[in-house]
């Protein structure tokens, strides 16, 4: 699904060239839910922006789903984004004067595509918000959000979501519900790639990635968690 080889990131800062990235290769099957760890200014951050096709690196190769997207043009870089990657962010980035499911509807919206609210009910109904379809943000709780985000990110079914900071706004149980309809998106199929500064959010994933310096500098199965994740998914309450 990922592959990421010699991959490098520079930025410019005046005069100074300050790496971001350095020679990053890494391998992301279909299919793999993955925590990416790391201080701050260790290139998450980076690496995610270039994951969700909103950077190019500055040297090396990023192939998604068979493609390489490294030198592809912004039009198409876009194309990218809108077929094959959903995201999800600490802040959830919702129009406030929108409801859940308009926010929800918002990339068919833009694709201008059809059966828009059809399609954006059943994309909360996987996240168990379809009864607050009609509600704003400011009437939902902040898990409640943050499910109003993940049905945005998957309601034109990509094979990839990216999730940067998902829990970092919620308080512990909340964080455990979300995570849980993450594990459920992983058994259904989807790749997840998610940021985390968190340890005990980390090990819900399969696999924890943590780079330094802008260097990969750990790759490492959790263990048991595969065997955990196979088992069917609870049902569990809306927060």
């Amino acid at each position: 699904m990922i592959r990421l080889v010699g991959l490098e990131k520079d930025y410019e800062m005046g005069t100074e060239i300050v790496p971001a990235l350095r020679e990053v290769n890494l391998h992301i099957p279909r299919g793999s839910f993955v925590a990416i760890m790391g201080p701050s200014g260790s290139g998450k951050s980076t690496l995610m922006n270039i994951l969700g096709a909103l950077d190019r690196p500055t040297r090396g190769h990023y192939v998604l789903d068979g493609l390489d997207v490294s030198d592809m043009s912004d039009d198409d870089l876009a194309g990218i984004r809108n077929r094959k990657i959903g995201f999800v962010f600490q802040s959830f980035n919702l129009l406030h004067h929108a409801t859940a499911a308009e926010n929800v509807a918002l990339p068919l919206v833009y694709a201008g595509a059809e059966h828009q609210t059809e399609r954006a009910l059943k994309a909360l109904k996987k996240v168990q918000l379809d009864h607050r379809a009609d509600h704003k943000p400011s009437e939902l709780s902040g898990g409640q959000r943050q499910r109003v985000a993940i049905a945005r990110a998957i309601i034109t079914e990509p094979p990839l979501i990216l999730a940067d900071e998902p829990t970092g706004n919620l308080d512990t149980r909340t964080s455990e519900e979300i995570l849980g309809i993450f594990e459920d998106l992983y058994r259904a199929g989807s790749t997840i790639v998610m940021v985390t500064h968190e340890r005990d959010v980390a090990e819900h994933a399969a696999r924890i990635i943590a780079f330094r310096d802008g260097r990969l500098m750990s790759d490492e199965v959790v263990p048991g968690r595969a065997e955990a994740l196979a088992v069917a998914p609870r049902g569990g309450e809306s927060s």
